[in-house]
């Protein structure tokens, strides 16, 4: 048994090896350079797909440049530090009184850190997690998104989505990120990127939330370039190249006290 995990493992890594070098190599050719069947290749996408170290495409795979694990998992990583990032952000909001507010852990403590408000909001989301916890505030209109549900995001995302966020206009989108690097901000699910991607655009402003352990690397996609329209809100000063990117392109940088 321990041969067979063994040379299952070191196939794997073949597998990303040749992901790097061609990011979208069809089941065939991934078949033919390993001497295998394509159906051990296919069961070997599946699980490096399951575990986030790759993204399954129509007869094939891309490699994903950062690791992301699910919702749950992130919830219980860098509590502190996204605790202070979400209040600092709250008072960041200044007089808005309405806003998108994307998925994932940082945005879920915004969530928290918002529900005591003590003024009327409105606020649109894709998230779960984020409109229940919004929605115990009775001065919190909470616009829940509609669309296909993603669970191990807790979230809506698809055509459905994108058409109703195109029907609204708010002053502030609050996201967050899989990866911040000197391009700008990217995510590694590429479903919820396009929601992100929308919510971006239909948005006066972007207030980025961003802990420093997302700092360096590159995910799936790229949901936004520095630009400025974007602030930067994370824990500690990024890297000299990363700020000094992002400055360049007008984005503020904002660390959380």
């Amino acid at each position: 048994m321990t041969q067979k995990l063994s040379k299952k493992a070191k196939r794997q890594e073949h597998i990303l090896k040749a992901l790097e070098l061609d990011p979208a190599m069809r089941v065939n050719d991934l078949a033919r350079r390993l001497d295998v069947s394509q159906e051990t290749v296919r069961r070997d996408l599946s699980e490096l797909d399951d575990s986030g170290r790759i993204k399954r495409t129509y007869g094939g795979a891309v490699r994903a440049t950062r690791f992301e694990p699910h919702l749950a998992e992130r919830l219980q990583l860098h509590i502190k530090e996204r605790e202070r990032i979400a209040q600092k952000a709250v008072e960041l909001l200044g007089d808005h009184e309405s806003l998108f507010v994307g998925g994932g852990s940082t945005t879920f403590h915004f969530a928290r850190a918002l529900k005591s408000a003590d003024r009327r909001l409105t606020v649109l989301t894709p998230s779960f997690g984020i409109a229940t916890e919004l929605a115990s505030n009775a001065k919190i209109e909470v616009l829940f998104l509609p669309g296909q549900v993603e669970p191990r995001e807790g979230l809506v995302h698809g055509p459905e989505t994108l058409e109703y966020i195109g029907r609204y206009r708010t002053p502030l989108a609050v996201v967050g990120a899989t990866a911040v690097d000197e391009e700008g901000v990217s995510e590694a699910l590429l479903s919820s990127a396009r929601v992100y991607q929308a919510m971006i655009q239909s948005a006066d402003r972007t207030l980025v939330l961003a802990d420093s352990s997302k700092m360096g690397g590159r995910s799936l996609r790229v949901v936004l370039k520095w630009n400025p329209n974007v602030d930067l809100l994370t824990d500690s000063q990024p890297s000299d190249s990363i700020r000094q990117a992002a400055e360049d392109a007008g984005t503020q940088i904002l660390v959380a006290p």
